[in-house]
């Protein structure tokens, strides 16, 4: 599912979005969840990176959607932003803020599904299965393609991947339940491997590139049983 969130000060344009995104969900069959935010404040104020797609307009009373557009982009990158905007020289700066689009009032069903269409599909290209982290102050959305293991530490885990190590405040059980789908196994208390990534497994030991991570006595067979059936899925 992708979220969305409207962020809208006028009524008949929330109205007018709601009911552009529910033509779209029936014309592409793509499921889409929406959340409401009347100024650009309310947004900001305990963001926490659940969104895919903004939809954000400009002007607005408290906060308008530039700065809230700024505040964003200190703690999440990757969120894909669209202004909505009755002067269209107002979304020209929307690109400081790294936006993808904007959106001129009165708005037009086909440009709005045009806009949302490449919306999607940059998110797709990206990785449509990904984990949001809390680390080092910002908001990280990681590809599961890109996360080699977890290792747990207190009440801290750290994730290994191909861009480097993040570590987050989170339960392991959380994350363990969040990647099962994706082909990750949790080989140990604290230890979840992603299965793609394994090279070898010797003396109890799974390898992963450079790393080793021990695989517990407990789960030894069901790993073996996992891994091989993982393999022989792939080759299929």
């Amino acid at each position: 599912m992708l979220r969305l969130a409207i962020v809208e000060d006028e009524q008949a344009y929330i109205d007018q979005l709601n009911d552009y995104i529910r033509k779209y969900r029936h014309e592409h069959g793509t499921d889409l969840s929406v959340s409401v935010f009347r100024d650009g404040d309310e947004i900001v104020e305990k963001y926490s990176g659940s969104f895919d797609i903004i939809l954000m307009d400009i002007q607005m009373q408290f906060m308008d959607g530039m700065t809230a557009a700024e505040e964003i982009r200190k703690v999440d990158q990757n969120v894909i932003i669209i202004f909505i905007t009755n002067m269209e020289q107002y979304a020209v700066r929307g690109y400081q803020v790294d936006a993808l689009d904007y959106i001129v009032k009165p708005v037009e069903y086909f440009s709005f599904s045009r806009k949302l269409d490449r919306a999607i599909s940059r998110i797709r290209r990206h990785d449509s299965s990904f984990l949001t982290i809390h680390a080092g102050g910002g908001i990280y959305k990681i590809p599961a393609s890109r996360i080699l293991y977890i290792e747990s530490e207190g009440h801290n885990l750290h994730f290994y991947t191909t861009g480097g190590e993040y570590t987050s405040r989170m339960n392991i059980s959380d994350a363990e339940k969040e990647l099962a789908p994706c082909g990750f196994y949790r080989c140990g208390k604290g230890y979840i491997v992603n299965l793609e990534k394994v090279d070898a497994y010797v003396d109890g030991m799974c390898r992963i590139g450079s790393h080793t991570i021990p695989v517990s006595r407990a789960k030894k067979k069901e790993f073996l049983s996992v891994m091989t059936e993982y393999m022989s899925s792939r080759l299929l």
